[in-house]
């Protein structure tokens, strides 16, 4: 089942004629949430009437974290992730992905535009069932979305790595589109060396010896050969360490090189967390966490079924076995599927309703927001100021807790490596 959607594959063309956009056209009607170093803000772009959630990174919070820090070249390297993030958003093609609508650079403030979901995210939806979990045919749904959007960036070359509920939106029509790609990576053609050195050197221990011995540092960065081999031609892999700690893949935290193998592994917890309603390797902390995603099995309750036997085979732990996108599209679960047209699909599970924000004052009666003073007064404050200053902001404003909360459980240095945006 080689099913390919082949107009999608071409890369845009908008990076080319990116529009500048200008404050001053915009109306800023709600901060919907906050990431490690910016805002994201609702704004309607005046005079078209399109509602963009527009995401903003203060230039102080990048100057202040090269001062904390003893890598000269970090404010060069946060610039870059940011130009890189803009660079991947401008390239997608592709309804389940966002469109680039423009970028922003002031003096405090950089910032760039992407379609507004009103439907929140997948994490939010699951909270308002009933039992917290997923019916059968609605995981079918949303995760028969998820091949195709990581496929094709995989085609791209770009390895997502930070598939999470909280990353999955929900579009007007009810699909489902990705958004945050700071953590990104564009792996590189073929190579002959795909594992660096470093990573070399660290295989000759056991992972859970350098696991427990030190802890993991954020610094360590046939059947089956058919769905193996569908993958784009890549063997090169990324030794960064980044990822949300539930979601991310064994190979990650060995630190032994990773690659498109890391999305299908956190596919594979999503889906167990549709289905149950929790993630399979949660412990009281990181390590622990780590420790369960290292030697753990998933524990799948219930009768077997195609659903359970995805799951198990998305969370195998050695990415040479796991299971890949042909083997993915073609097994029992989406058994019916026809992936050509399930794009066209008009009544998904769950339409949202798209609120009536054109009146005078914003949203919960905000009359007018200063995107620079607000970031700035939110980045220039202490770690206990940063949740009040935004949780003042949006009194009443039901979208504060689809970052602010998952933010502000890690320590303030962990948080940037883990939860952006």
């Amino acid at each position: 089942m080689n099913i390919v959607h082949h107009e999608y594959l071409e890369e845009s063309e908008e990076e080319e004629r990116l529009p500048i956009l200008n404050m001053e056209s915009m109306k800023v009607i709600s901060p919907l949430g906050r990431g490690a170093k910016g805002v994201v803000f609702l704004v309607k772009e005046e005079p078209l009437g399109e509602f963009y959630a527009l995401k903003v990174v203060s230039r102080d919070f990048v100057k202040k974290k090269k001062r904390g820090s003893n890598d000269k070249d970090i404010e060069g390297e946060e610039y870059r992730r940011i130009y890189f993030e803009q660079q991947v958003l401008s390239r997608f093609n592709h309804p389940l992905l966002p469109k680039l609508r423009g970028v922003l650079a002031t003096d405090k403030i950089l910032a760039y535009a992407i379609d507004y979901c009103p439907g929140r995210d997948l994490h939010f939806l699951r909270k308002q069932q009933s039992e917290k979990m997923f019916a059968i045919d609605t995981i079918r749904f949303y995760a028969a979305e998820l091949v195709l959007a990581l496929d094709y960036l995989h085609r791209l070359g770009i390895a997502y790595r930070d598939l999470k509920p909280d990353n999955i939106m929900v579009q007007e029509n009810g699909h489902i589109m990705l958004v945050d790609f700071d953590l990104s990576t564009k792996l590189p053609p073929k190579s002959a060396s795909p594992v660096s050195v470093v990573a070399d050197r660290r295989k000759r221990r056991s992972p859970l010896h350098r696991f427990f011995k030190r802890g993991v540092s954020l610094d360590d960065s046939g059947e089956e050969l058919d769905h193996r081999l569908s993958e784009p031609d890549s063997t090169s892999k990324s030794n960064s360490f980044v990822g949300t700690e539930e979601y991310v893949a064994p190979e990650v935290i060995q630190g032994d090189g990773h690659d498109f193998g890391v999305d299908w592994w956190s596919l594979g917890v999503v889906l167990y967390e549709m289905l149950y309603g929790v993630t399979p390797f949660k412990g009281e902390n990181r390590k622990e966490s780590f420790y369960r995603i290292l030697t753990k099995k998933p524990d799948l309750v219930g009768e077997a079924t195609p659903l359970r036997d995805l799951i198990g085979k998305l969370l195998i732990k050695d990415p040479k076995e796991r299971i890949r996108v042909e083997g993915i599209k073609g097994h029992d679960f989406f058994k019916g599927i026809d992936w050509d047209l399930l794009l066209q699909i008009s009544r998904p599970p769950y339409i949202p309703f798209m609120d009536n924000w054109s009146g005078g004052e914003g949203r919960n009666g905000i009359k007018e927001i200063d995107v620079e003073i607000f970031v700035q007064e939110i980045f220039g404050a202490g770690d206990d100021d940063k949740k009040k200053n935004l949780e003042d902001s949006h009194h009443g404003n039901e979208n504060k807790k689809v970052w602010v909360n998952g933010l502000n459980t890690n320590h303030p240095c962990e948080a940037e490596n883990f939860l952006v945006f």
